[in-house]
């Protein structure tokens, strides 16, 4: 009996320390908001498997001299402007200090009135859109804006592949797709270039139709930045049809699931991104050692990044993100998410993915992308050029 009770009183002091607030149960909380299913699902997947790894190597942090346990909250956003709001309220439900995602510029700018009612900050980790951020202070973002990558892709289509001509394929009303195929149009026509446009609307699986179509219009590339589950699609449709000219997307395709479906084919992929793999910084090797390991040694992270070890773009920048929120949150001295949102502005941080500071409007200080091609016969990505806009 004098056993029982002497557990029973140690249960209860322990108790006692963790209600009274003690350092070891202080909790800050940390918000994901990324799509785990739709059309962006698996890209989705693998930007929260950045922030996740990030979150299993650095699980505290020191905010105003006190240690908190950093505690991820995940939500599906299912990518999907209609249940943008109702992810983005269960996440300012749960308390927390800042938010990262989302992957998809239309999901993102579909919540930022509810981050914004809510005075809580959003770091954007892949949402390219201007509109993300324009015209707030609360959502932030560490990648490059769509204008940029657009006037990238369109010199790429020009100076590698004198291009004079070419197809533009986005789904209708979305917000990334039919942002970054403007962005190319008018670097393009700037350039000197013919643009053919075509639109598909949501729900569509048959690409067919509209390979032929580019193939009929005489394009010298096909440029069509949409999501995962489409490219697969096209690229399916690429092969069957023969099509031989090189068909150019932006970072959505910067995916595992892109590399299965142009294995073993003739179809020509090429892409620009955020990172890449065989830099010789020890922190991008401590990092692409150590995410693979992770991959390699959670079945579950694993079949979220598709089922292998190949490590894409997005989760480097999840990576980042976590990293950016922990330097804001150091910066204010506070989990208080007001206090966090205000001391956003003046972060900076060096990433495996390169500097990470903001300008006035909240979007990254980035001039740089890299662009990279599909090996077909190894079904891995292949280095191209870093390049710039000048």
């Amino acid at each position: 009996m004098k056993k029982v009770l002497l557990a029973v009183c140690a249960a209860l002091v322990a108790a006692a320390f963790v209600s009274c607030g003690g350092e070891k149960a202080s909790v800050v909380k940390i918000g994901v908001y990324e799509p785990a299913s739709g059309d962006n699902g698996a890209g989705g997947k693998q930007e929260t498997l950045g922030v996740q790894y990030a979150n299993s190597v650095t699980p505290n942090v020191t905010i105003g001299g006190k240690e908190y346990k950093v505690q991820l909250e995940i939500v599906d956003n299912e990518s999907s402007n209609d249940k943008a709001v109702t992810a983005a309220s269960e996440l300012i439900s749960k308390g927390v200090s800042v938010i990262l995602g989302s992957y998809g510029s239309g999901v993102s700018i579909a919540a930022s009135d509810t981050f914004a009612a809510a005075n809580v900050p959003a770091i954007g980790i892949t949402c390219t859109n201007p509109q993300v951020t324009l015209g707030n202070d609360h959502y932030f973002r560490i990648c490059f804006l769509d204008p940029f990558q657009g006037t990238v892709l369109a010199n790429l289509a020009v100076e590698k592949f004198a291009a004079k001509k070419a197809y533009c394929l986005s789904k209708l009303g979305d917000d990334y797709s039919g942002g970054l195929v403007k962005y190319f149009v008018e670097a393009f026509k700037a350039l000197g270039g013919e643009v053919v446009e075509e639109t598909f609307p949501d729900g569509t699986s048959d690409f067919a139709a509209y390979v032929a179509n580019a193939k009929k219009q005489d394009a010298d590339v096909f440029f069509s930045p949409v999501s995962i589950e489409a490219a697969a699609l096209i690229i399916e449709q690429a092969n069957t049809q023969g099509l031989t000219l090189p068909i150019l997307a932006g970072d959505t395709w910067d995916s595992n699931v892109v590399l299965a479906a142009a294995k073993g084919t003739s179809v020509q992929v090429f892409v620009t991104t955020f990172f890449v793999e065989g830099s010789e910084d020890s922190n991008v090797k401590a990092f692409v050692d150590g995410f693979r390991n992770y991959l390699n040694t959670n079945a579950t992270a694993k079949t979220n990044n598709g089922g292998d070890d190949e490590i894409a773009a997005v989760s480097a920048m999840g990576f980042d993100a976590y990293y950016t929120a922990l330097e804001a949150l150091k910066a204010a001295g506070s989990t208080k998410s007001s206090d966090v949102k205000n001391a956003l502005p003046g972060v900076k941080y060096t990433g495996v993915s390169g500097d990470i500071a903001f300008d006035a409007t909240g979007d990254a200080v980035r001039d740089v992308a890299y662009v990279k091609k599909v090996n077909n016969s190894t079904g891995k990505w292949d280095f191209v050029a870093q390049q710039s806009v000048k």
